[in-house]
Parts: C-alpha cells; structure tokens; sequence
C-alpha cells in the first residue's frame, strides 16, 4: 500500500464523515421542526408583529395577553412559517384573538424562529 493510497482512503473517510454529518444534522432538523413538544391556545392582543432578520427572514410577534383580575398583563413571544397565517394575524391587528400554537425544542439556529413557540392558527375571539 502507498502513500498515495493512504490518501485516496482517507479523503474518502472524511467525506463520508462529512456527508453523515450533514444528513444527521438534515435529520435532526426535520424531525425538531416537525413534532412537537406542547400544543396550546393564547388569548390577547397581537401588539407586535413583523418580518425580521439579516439573512434569514422570519415572522415574529408578540401578543399581550389578558390577566387575569389582580395579575400583571403577559407577553407571549411567536414565530410564524406560514403565509397564509401571517396575512390573517397581520388583517386583525387590534381585535382580540386567540393563537393556536406548537412548541418545538432543541431548534438548532434562528432561521426558522427566533421563539419555540410557532404559530399554526388564529381565530379571531368576539
């Protein structure tokens, strides 16, 4: 066995190490992003909501929720993937609503959200 031969096994390691990195990390990702941790509703007010980010664009918002008598007001912070769902919270601005959101833990960077907690849906509450 020559050297050069040495050479040609070990690039071919490391590239199939690299390339098992990359579809482990793929793996994580997809499975993070797509079972969730909790479910469950907020109810309040959307005060803010907006587009945010250098490279990785993403919806944010903030909705003050109602307290209950004699407690101090909460915000609830969420991250919104769906177009559909942000036209919809964007058109009811200032309405009460409630959010429907999914908890996902262990999200590995900020470019899906800056929150674990992602909004699914939004109902407009009378």
């Amino acid at each position: 066995m020559t050297i050069d031969d040495i050479g040609k096994k070990a690039t071919k390691i490391v590239l199939l190490l690299a390339v098992a990195a990359v579809v482990l990390f793929a793996g994580y990702v997809a499975i993070v992003l797509n079972w969730s941790y909790s479910k469950g509703e907020r109810v309040g007010y959307v005060q803010k909501f907006s587009e945010k980010g250098w490279l990785c664009k993403t919806w944010e918002g903030e909705l003050q929720m109602l307290p209950v008598p004699g407690a101090l007001p909460e915000k609830f912070q969420f991250s919104v993937r769906d177009k559909a769902l942000i036209t919809r919270i964007n058109s009811s601005m200032g309405k009460k609503l409630a959010l429907t959101y999914e908890q996902h833990k262990g999200i590995p960077t900020t470019c899906f959200g800056e929150s674990e907690y992602f909004a699914v849906e939004s109902r407009v509450v009378e």
